[in-house]
């Protein structure tokens, strides 16, 4: 579990880094509208949302509280893995070693 810590603390920090990046020196809508331009950047959002989704599934069905669904949920489509890797990270440490509580959450 050390080892999974390590690597969403990892993710957590390099996607604050990328997001503060990004958000410093682009223009998130003249820079989206080139990756749409791009049939592979059309190809990746895909791809990132596909993933997005299906992790989302994973929160709604580990999360007791509809407004903690909600709320990671949105949090997931609007910042990504970002919010993925704190998710991961806040109940790696709150299982305390249990896989089994890591990956059911209220439904253990």
């Amino acid at each position: 579990m050390k080892t999974a810590k390590l690597l969403a603390l990892l993710g957590v920090i390099a996607m604050t880094g990328a997001l503060i990046y990004g958000f410093t020196q682009g223009d998130f809508f003249v820079d989206g509208a080139a990756v749409l331009a791009n049939p592979w950047g059309i190809v990746s959002m895909v791809d990132l949302y596909v993933g997005f989704t299906l992790f989302s599934i994973w929160i709604a069905f580990r999360e007791k509280h509809i407004l903690q669904r909600v709320v990671w949920i949105v949090l997931m489509m609007v910042f990504g893995f970002f919010t993925g890797a704190l998710y991961v990270l806040i109940h790696l440490i709150g299982s305390k070693g249990d896989w089994t509580r890591f990956f059911m959450g209220a439904r253990r």
